[in-house]
């Protein structure tokens, strides 16, 4: 397998640091020019190999590879999209296939969460089934900190990061105004099953009194009354009241108080909405001055206060990506594995596909206080590192000085189109 091309890809909802491992890939891969020839990126994901619809970044100088370190979301664009089981849609496999040939490509990076590990798995299997000479490695990447193995995802120690300075600083102005305007503030994060994104939170809390004083947790089954009251009495005792919960929290059925209705690509449950309905209950029980926010894509897309180790971490999967293929690896992905928490000590590891592919790894409950409103002393040392350091973008005018790719399309080898399901 020598002097090959290697097709990479982003997948599922981007982050802060998704495009720092995209960095990592594509100089690493630049170093060992002799054996990799050119790095094809997929416009939209997998989406970009089934369509042929292929980005040439050859063309993209030294500079403009180095500044994805510094660029929020998805430089080549990501997607939404599953590939069915070997046995049941065996046209896109045979499409995949026909594209890597048709490009000579012989290394395939993607780069993505849990559903990502399993399309990574899946084409790794199809290539040895027929006989094609493939090496295929995942590289992690979730807001939601919930893949197994890996001791942390490359996405969720920025986001920890923007959670805590967001709740800290809204907690200082809900507590300037409380007298005579607002007592209840709640901030919506991410997190479907997994309450790792709203633990983050808790990291503004160093003191008694500090916000936040209330984290609702997916891992916690949710009581309304309960709650209501703990409010009552954090307002009658501070003044005010600071809320953190999850896109995902859910009550004594296991159904989530916000829930849409509507699925994604993935068939997972459209959530969000959940801090309206917070504040909703807050009003109608105890009749207090609320405002809400809802994080969204601001937490993702913070580069500009990402965490310095999610960055080094993100970059250097990316590098370790490219090093095990060329070492001849094929169905694995780079690990994070914790060495020590004080001083903080970390390494790559390796894990097998099929033991990664749609596992999720939920906040343990030991991470949880005992009344499961509150982060504990251990989850506190598992999350501090991984908030630290500051890694700033380069700023003009005032303003983050991101880099746009050229993104020019690689010319079409293959003379059928495919139109996806």
């Amino acid at each position: 397998m020598v002097g090959r091309n290697a097709f990479y890809a982003q997948s599922g909802g981007v982050t802060a640091v998704i495009n720092a491992s995209a960095c990592g890939v594509i100089q690493a891969a630049r170093e060992n020019s002799k054996t990799i020839d050119n790095v094809i990126a997929g416009r939209n994901g997998i989406i970009g190999a089934l369509t042929e619809d292929l980005i040439d970044t050859s063309i993209e100088s030294n500079d403009a590879i180095a500044a994805l370190r510094y660029t929020p979301s998805g430089a080549f664009g990501s997607c939404r999209y599953k590939l069915k089981g070997l046995d049941e849609n065996q046209a896109e496999y045979e499409r995949l296939l026909e594209v890597f040939k048709a490009h000579d490509i012989g290394y395939f990076f993607y780069n993505g969460g849990g559903d990502s590990q399993d399309t990574t798995n899946k084409i790794a299997q199809l290539a040895e089934q027929r006989g094609y000479p493939l090496r295929c490695i995942g590289i992690p990447k979730t807001v939601d900190n919930d893949l197994p193995i890996t001791d942390n995802c490359p996405g969720f120690g920025s986001v920890a990061k923007y959670v805590a300075v967001s709740i800290r600083e809204a907690g200082y102005d809900v507590a300037s105004m409380s007298k005579t305007s607002t007592k209840v503030f709640v901030l919506e994060v991410m997190g479907r099953h997994a309450g790792w994104i709203a633990a983050a939170g808790g990291l503004a809390q160093e003191k008694p009194g500090d916000a936040p004083h209330l984290i609702l947790f997916p891992e916690i089954s949710f009581d309304e009354s309960e709650f209501t009251q703990r409010v009552d009495n954090c307002v009658s005792k501070h003044g005010y009241c600071a809320i953190v919960v999850s896109e995902g929290l859910r009550n004594a059925n296991g159904d989530f108080v916000a829930d849409s209705g509507l699925r994604d690509a993935f068939g997972h449950a459209q959530l969000g909405g959940v801090a309206p309905v917070i504040a909703a209950m807050i009003k109608q029980s105890l009749g207090l001055k609320y405002h809400w926010a809802v994080a969204d894509y601001l937490q993702r897309a913070a580069r500009h206060i990402a965490s310095k180790t999610d960055v080094e971490q993100a970059y250097a999967l990316g590098r370790a990506a490219v090093e095990m293929a060329l070492a001849g690896n094929n169905a694995v992905m780079p690990t994070i594995e914790r060495l020590s928490d004080e001083p903080y000590r970390w390494s790559i590891g390796e894990a097998r596909l099929e033991d990664v592919a749609n596992v999720e790894k939920n906040l343990p409950r030991d991470f949880i206080t005992d009344d499961g409103y509150g982060i504990t002393a251990s989850c506190r040392r598992y999350l501090s590192p991984l908030i630290a350091g500051e890694d700033y973008p380069p700023y003009r005018n005032g303003l983050p000085d991101y880099v746009r790719l050229q993104n020019a399309p690689l010319a079409k080898r293959l003379k059928t189109d495919f139109k996806l399901d």
